[in-house]
């Protein structure tokens, strides 16, 4: 069973920072897992953005219970029940969507697994909190812009939000977010960047999140 929504929602706040990741080979996936895990990330999203996205999960899913007790390992970018029951019966920790779709919602809590709907209008965020979800991911956050978020939070003061998209590892990007009063940031490339990757540079990977968190740290 995964873990309960306060668990999730916790791990979240604390972590500040939520990685994004696909990649189609599986040793990738395992490795900047791993990186991310030893650079001292623990809340990790795996996006299910390609053919390999079931297969990689469930041996990501397998590193994280062998070895990483404190990682909260979930699936993204699930835009249907069918994905969502099918995640939630593998064993993910929490689902992240990048839509606020009704149906979803519904599998999520029959499994009793963490909703994140993706929002970018008032009105899908009614429909999320309606169905729901405590957490809504903002989507894209390169479009709506801090100024969303502070504009958008005093009409739903019993939601937190996550901006995802476009957000950099920088002070000036993540403090910009933070003041407008969101709970984490999530980043993909910004965070794991393609070159290290490429490169299998995963010493270089540990240390560019160590970096982020060492900036996220200086802003609190």
């Amino acid at each position: 069973m995964a873990p309960k929504s306060e668990i999730i929602l916790a791990a979240f706040r604390q972590s500040g920072v939520i990685p994004v990741f696909y990649h189609e080979d599986v040793n990738v996936c395992l490795e900047v897992l791993q990186a991310c895990y030893d650079g001292g990330l623990r809340v990790f999203e795996f996006t299910s953005r390609g053919a390999a996205a079931r297969a990689n999960f469930k041996a990501m899913l397998e590193k994280k219970n062998a070895g990483m007790p404190e990682m909260y390992l979930g699936i993204g970018t699930i835009k249907n029940a069918d994905d969502a029951a099918f995640f939630a019966d593998a064993g993910a920790d929490f689902i992240v969507c990048p839509i606020a779709d009704p149906a979803t919602a519904a599998i999520c809590h029959e499994k009793q697994i963490t909703w994140i709907p993706g929002c970018m209008t008032p009105t899908e965020i009614a429909v999320a909190e309606k169905n729901g979800a405590q957490l809504v991911k903002l989507f894209p956050g390169n479009v709506l812009g801090p100024g969303f978020a502070t504009a958008i939070k005093p009409l739903f003061p019993n939601l937190k939000f996550m901006p995802t998209g476009g957000v950099e590892p920088t002070a000036e990007s993540m403090k910009s977010w933070f003041d407008a009063g969101v709970v984490c940031v999530g980043m993909g490339s910004n965070l794991l960047s393609k070159s290290l990757i490429e490169n299998r540079d995963w010493t270089g990977l540990k240390e560019k999140v160590m970096q982020t968190f060492a900036i996220l740290k200086g802003l609190q």
